[in-house]
């Protein structure tokens, strides 16, 4: 069978919109590169002729699911334990002001939590440093929008590379050893965690009924344009108080002038 080998810039910019309309990730236009070797390869599996048919069945896919592994496939799903250290160690000198020490609850939401190392990483972290952890009622709410990845996030497995930098004594603490040198979080930690799916463009932010101490949303912004950061900064100020804090990614700010946040350290913003 003869494939049509690029991907021209029309048929890129069907791509564009789809996702964009659907899902709300915005392409930049340099990565038609990047998303034409991405399909070709489905091109060659579904046996098609071309990124027109291809397109096609993506779009009458009523499932979802074609457009979700296409997501999938030209995002990237890299996170780490414990990853931007320097937030890390804010938090931590800052508990008592974020922290209601009196009703002793935490509500924390990791809003893209990909393969779950970010909300493992908040329980594992709070066991470590908030004091008499027990006494706390708490619970982390961790979204994103790949079922697929989500899978992976409630199983807590992780290969021996997705762990390197943990500390030994953390992981002999909170992991238990799985086969071919793999690990496993514990029970004790994966019961504060409650994993969804959600779409932080089309989701109904009715659905949250309490507010939340942080929100957790790092690394994502990057796949939005500025109108839709926007829209979702003012959803996620609707779901925090004035002690709550936004933590977003190292490479990303907000760019609204409402005075709606106050930066407090380098991507971590406070509820005015």
């Amino acid at each position: 069978m003869s494939i049509e080998e690029n991907l021209s810039i029309s048929e890129f910019k069907m791509f564009q919109k789809l996702i964009y309309n659907d899902i709300g990730i915005s392409l930049a236009d340099h990565k038609r590169t990047l998303v034409q070797s991405r399909l070709r390869k489905w091109i060659r599996e579904f046996e098609l002729a071309n990124y027109q048919e291809l397109y096609e069945k993506i779009a009458n896919d009523n499932s979802g699911q074609m457009l979700m592994m296409l997501v999938n496939a030209i995002t990237t799903n890299v996170t780490s334990f414990f990853r931007e250290e320097s937030q890390w160690i804010y938090l931590q000198n800052n508990l008592t002001e974020i922290f209601d020490i009196k009703n002793k609850r935490i509500r924390i939401w990791s809003a893209a939590c990909s393969s779950g190392q970010e909300p493992y990483s908040i329980i594992i972290f709070l066991k470590e440093h908030l004091k008499n952890f027990d006494e706390w009622d708490i619970k982390i709410l961790a979204t994103d929008i790949s079922e697929e990845i989500l899978l992976k996030a409630t199983s807590g497995i992780y290969v021996k590379k997705e762990l390197e930098g943990m500390p030994k004594n953390i992981l002999i603490k909170y992991f238990n050893g799985y086969k071919d040198e793999s690990f496993m979080v514990k029970d004790e930690i994966k019961q504060y965690v409650v994993f969804r799916t959600f779409n932080l463009v089309t989701g109904d932010f009715s659905i949250f009924k309490n507010n939340f101490n942080i929100v957790f949303c790092r690394n994502v912004m990057i796949y939005f344009d500025r109108q839709t950061q926007n829209q979702l900064f003012e959803q996620f100020a609707k779901l925090l108080e004035k002690k709550s804090r936004l933590f977003i990614g190292h490479s990303e700010s907000i760019h609204q002038k409402n005075y709606t946040y106050k930066l407090v350290a380098p991507s971590i913003y406070k509820l005015n």
